[in-house]
């Protein structure tokens, strides 16, 4: 197949399991077409097999905004006659599937759509009145849909009333990139006193609960040699930073910014703080997983379907921080019981996310849509 996909080209959850499912379906043959305003971030380029499509956005006196959604519009049309694509693959629904849409429309149909909805794009900006309406087009319109977790198949159809049907295909990982050569070297550098190491990864919004991060950090401070390294950048980050200060560990706090990949580091680490307020799916705990680390995390959304509680991880209520604390101490004083999880959270994300069962799921409902009968 020709496959055309747009998606942020983020280090997000989005941007990585695009880039991740492009890779793995140009492996089997198909001729993948990135079409975004950036080279993903995690994309390794290659002429044959995979082709990069910059989306520019004009400047005129008369934008007060640039209108990168029309401008994507007419840049998937262009690519789709220039390529003869068979279908669009859009992540998240604005504004990428309704751009895909819009362009679907300028060539008489003659393209089909696919939208993979992730999470904020209905949880949280598609709620918003003033995006409701194009979000809820962007489902109904799509030829096909899917989601990243039953949890989020249940919200969309909660939020919108929808009625159409939603494969659920589980976000995934590649188990040839979770090697873990690089880690000892990463854990003598950063625990050269043998401390513990913690990690968090994300965007540091609101929505993670940065505070409740710091709190952990905090009182395992408190208790025993703990570091913590921080993956990632956001507005919370210096709110984190200015905590640390303030407590006087801020000297145990590694900062590593945006990266690439995160396997060797998070294959470094001994458990994984994330309380975040809402997850879809949780994507970063499935790194961790599959990286040997085993995940400390809030019930929020689809973080029970990823994780098994007390055997691959942790969950606990959104917000309780002690027992945030309790369990991961428990953890970490435990040797044995913390290299037991260790070992089940890898074999469980290698079985339960292997990446060649999404990819099988996702070429078949390709298939499906180009082929409805």
């Amino acid at each position: 197949m020709k496959i055309g996909i747009t998606c942020y080209p983020t280090f997000g959850g989005s941007g990585v399991v695009a880039s991740e499912l492009g890779l793995a379906l140009a492996e089997r043959g198909h001729d993948i077409h990135f079409i975004t305003y950036k080279m993903p971030g995690r994309l390794r380029f290659n002429s044959q097999t995979i082709q990069f499509h910059e989306v520019k956005v004009p400047e005129y006196p008369l934008f007060e905004f640039p209108p990168y959604s029309l401008a994507l519009a007419s840049r998937i049309s262009d690519v789709v006659k220039e390529h003869k694509l068979d279908i669009i693959h859009a992540h998240y629904a604005i504004p990428h599937a309704a751009s895909a849409l819009l362009a679907r429309d300028m060539l008489g149909g003659k393209i089909k759509v696919m939208t993979t909805l992730h999470g904020t794009d209905v949880t949280l900006v598609g709620r918003e009145a003033s995006f409701m309406p194009i979000t809820r087009y962007a489902i109904e319109s799509s030829d096909s849909v899917t989601a990243v977790s039953n949890y989020l198949k249940k919200e969309i159809c909660s939020v919108f009333d929808c009625k159409r049907e939603i494969k659920v295909i589980y976000n995934f990982i590649k188990p040839s990139i979770h090697s873990t050569a690089e880690s000892d070297q990463i854990r003598n550098e950063f625990a050269p006193n043998n401390e513990k190491l913690l990690v968090h990864i994300s965007n540091y919004r609101p929505i993670k609960r940065i505070n409740d991060v710091f709190e952990v950090f905090r009182e395992l401070h408190k208790r025993l040699k703990v570091r913590i390294m921080l993956i990632g950048e956001g507005p919370e980050l210096p709110v984190f930073m200015k905590s640390a200060a303030k407590a006087g560990i801020d000297g145990d706090v590694i900062l590593l910014g945006n990266r690439s990949t995160v396997e060797e580091i998070l294959a470094a680490a001994d458990l994984m703080i994330m309380p975040s307020e809402s997850e879809s799916f949780g994507l970063a705990a499935l790194e961790a997983m599959a990286s040997g680390t085993p995940p400390i995390t809030s019930n929020a959304g689809g973080l029970p379907e990823v994780i098994l509680d007390g055997e691959t991880g942790c969950t606990v209520p959104i917000g309780d921080v002690a027992l945030m604390v309790s369990k991961a101490y428990n953890l970490l004083t435990n040797d044995t019981e913390l290299a037991t999880m260790s070992h089940r959270a890898r074999e469980w994300a290698f079985n339960k996310f292997n990446i060649g069962k999404a990819i099988d799921q996702y070429e078949q409902y390709y298939y499906k849509t180009l082929n409805p009968r």
